[in-house]
């Protein structure tokens, strides 16, 4: 009797297993869709199969239909068609992509654990009407990627099923259908492997999302999602990229970034009243105060600074000098006291602007940057003297050998070196900076330098800047007038007519290259022909000419 029980029983639980594809399947095609693909033209470019696995439009599908893709739509069971929205990650090896559809309400799969080998599944392709599963037998799992499987079934399936799921007795995603079917065989990728890809900081250089426009996710946390930002904003068009950050601010409504990045995008738009709104949503919803006024108070800086002949009436240095007292009131940071000796300074109170730089000096922000503050501020308070000794301090912070960094404070002490009358100290500095620069330095570091060295008697090593300078620019007529002008100086008669040449052949119209031809010539002890070219010089309207032409006559 208990046999018998036994066998019905198992005969009971054999018909269930057996008839639940049939309780299922009708049910599941509701979370089932095809997706057509469209070029930048609007042209069909590819179609595939995919299904929903959440509730607000998250779905799966195959890659391949998407290379290319400027557009695509999900097409449901009852033959509604809503917008791919955004792409959140692809692996082109195993055809896979996960993405998001625009539409209100979605009816999800549940996506199963792995399975072992003779394990019965059944794929559940796209249809309109009435489902027609495929039931097979998992032959083979092997490992991929560490974490997920790829299954070998004996199934038969049409070529159009790609992408479609492969689910277990009790309705939930194993896997997705593959390409490459051959001779009953059927492959299957791990659903899990589309549905845990997520969204980085990386996501717009990944290789395969990069092969469609379709807008990218962006990621759940506010550091990636920033990074994405600023790898798009140099790889997508500016409609794009505004609406990249829109959706950012929409995302993360409490970060002041957001706004940050969009009021700087209206700034160089010129676009001041959107920048201005922006930042005042910044300080009224972002989650760090003193952050957006500190951002506040810089845009308006350098709006003043860099666009003064664009009027904006609601902002000025007052207003700068607002928001940054705002920041400082909730949190006095360095980085913030400095940007309000910035706003001082730009005010033209130097007294008030040395008092907060020398401030942040005592409180051991020893930076080159501070000293540096402090420096221009005495410069312009007319005492050198402390200037050249912030200049010093500033130098200071940085060791030998100097890196690349210590080069504008070093190209900054030179200058008030010269100013001071300390020539061949500032060659010294010119020479540090030129090696830190390398190939960057131009034709005016040159003619910089070569002021410092004649000054400082180094007649050589000026000549030499001054030919230096010509090689970058040769058609620059004052340098030649100054190389020529030293030549003679220094006595070098015989190369100063062949500079003055060469000046006159320039612009026959300039004086000084007859003037110094003339001199040249002159003290060679060709006076004729000197004298000659010193009367034209005259003629020319040179006011120096009479001079040399009353000591060479005699």
């Amino acid at each position: 009797m208990k046999r018998i029980i036994y066998l019905i029983i198992a005969v009971f639980v054999c018909g269930i297993a057996m008839a639940q594809p049939e309780s299922w399947a009708k049910k599941a095609l509701k979370s089932l869709f095809t997706v057509k693909t469209f070029d930048a033209n609007g042209a069909l470019i590819g179609s595939g199969n995919g299904f929903f696995i959440s509730d607000n439009g998250l779905a799966v599908c195959n890659f391949t239909p998407f290379n290319g893709a400027a557009k695509a739509i999900a097409i449901d069971a009852s033959g509604k068609e809503y917008e791919v929205d955004y792409v959140v990650g692809a692996n082109r090896d195993f055809d896979v992509m996960k993405l998001h559809v625009n539409i209100k309400k979605s009816i999800p799969l549940t996506i199963a654990d792995g399975v072992n080998a003779d394990t019965k599944l059944w794929m559940l392709p796209y249809a309109q009407k009435n489902p027609n599963t495929s039931e097979g037998t998992v032959e083979k799992v092997e490992k991929v990627m560490a974490d997920y499987n790829y299954y070998t079934m004996a199934m038969e399936a049409p070529e159009s099923a790609v992408g479609s799921p492969v689910l277990d007795a009790a309705g939930s995603v194993v896997a997705m259908l593959q390409a490459g079917a051959s001779g009953g065989k059927q492959y299957a990728v791990d659903a899990k492997m589309a549905a845990d890809m997520k969204a980085s900081g990386l996501s717009v250089n990944d290789p395969a999302l990069r092969l469609t426009t379709i807008k990218k996710a962006l990621p759940d946390d506010v550091q990636e999602a920033l990074v994405a930002l600023y790898l798009c904003s140099s790889s997508v068009d500016s409609l794009s990229m505004n609406t990249l950050v829109d959706d950012f601010v929409a995302k993360f409504p409490n970060s002041v970034d957001g706004y940050v990045y969009r009021a700087n995008r209206a700034l160089s738009g010129l676009d001041f009243s959107s920048a201005d709104r922006d930042m005042q949503a910044a300080v009224a919803n972002g989650d760090k105060k003193d952050e957006a006024h500190y951002s506040y108070a810089k845009m308006i800086l350098d709006k003043m600074v860099y666009m003064p002949d664009k009027p904006f009436e609601p902002w000025n240095y007052d207003k700068a000098c607002s928001e940054i007292n705002h920041a400082i009131d909730i949190q006095p940071l360095p980085v913030y006291r400095q940007l309000k000796a910035q706003i001082v300074f730009a005010q033209e109170k130097y007294a008030e602007s040395a008092d907060i730089y020398q401030a942040l000096v005592d409180d051991g922000e020893k930076t080159a940057a501070n000293y540096f503050g402090l420096a221009r501020c005495k410069e312009l308070l007319k005492d050198t003297t402390a200037c050249l000794a912030m200049l010093d301090s500033a130098v200071a912070t940085f060791s030998r050998p100097y890196l690349k960094e210590a080069a504008p404070y070093i190209l900054s002490r030179a200058q008030m070196l010269m100013n001071c009358g300390k020539y061949r100290m500032a060659v010294n500095d010119l020479n540090d900076y030129e090696q830190l620069m390398v190939t960057q330095v131009n034709e005016n570091f040159y003619y910089l330098r070569s002021q410092a060295e004649t000054k400082g008697r180094l007649f050589k090593q000026a000549l030499d800047d001054l030919a230096k300078a010509l090689q970058l620019n040769p058609s620059n007529t004052l340098l030649l007038a100054e190389k020529c002008s030293l030549e003679l100086r220094v006595g070098l008669n015989d190369q100063a007519i062949a500079t003055a040449n060469e000046l006159i052949t320039l612009d026959p119209t300039l004086s000084d290259g007859v003037l110094f031809l003339g001199i040249a010539q002159c003290a060679k002890g060709l006076k004729e022909e000197g004298l000659k070219n010193l009367n034209k010089a005259k003629d020319m309207g040179d006011t120096q000419a009479q001079t040399f032409i009353d000591k060479y006559s005699k």
